[in-house]
């Protein structure tokens, strides 16, 4: 399996953003590819604030990383895929985030079941890099 291949498998990644200050911030979202675009969303599951960090760092800076991973106790099994990128927030009822949203209901049945309505990231400009034992 292709290092992309690997990633769109992928049930979870890791979003990486940088703040104002500098700060890195890592988060662990569900996310969908498509095509040349990855997506992520604000959807039901509790937060401690309906103002994400992840949010506010890519409105003030759109550069993100998103890292995949396998581990194995056999480590020729062990993998990573990393993808930087540039961040937008969209609306849900756009164009791109109703699209955006659609896709990640086909990977996500808990998204057809109940529609996510926050904020939509789109990432674009994909750069990939990979790495695997074998």
């Amino acid at each position: 399996m292709d290092a992309v291949a690997r990633f769109a498998a992928a049930r979870v990644a890791r979003l990486a953003t940088v703040g104002a200050d500098g700060v890195p911030h890592l988060v662990p979202l569900v996310f969908a590819l498509d095509s040349d675009a990855i997506y992520s969303c604000v959807d039901h599951k509790p937060k401690r604030t309906t103002a994400l960090r992840r949010l506010k760092n890519i409105s003030g800076n759109p550069a993100v990383t998103l890292l995949v991973d396998h581990y194995d106790e056999n480590w020729d099994h062990l993998w990573w895929v990393r993808v930087d990128g540039r961040a937008r927030i969209l609306d849900p009822d756009s164009d791109e985030g109703t699209a955006a949203l659609d896709v990640l209901a086909a990977k996500y049945p808990q998204y057809v079941d109940r529609r996510p309505d926050g904020p939509v990231i789109a990432i674009h400009d994909l750069r990939w890099h990979y790495w695997s034992a074998l």
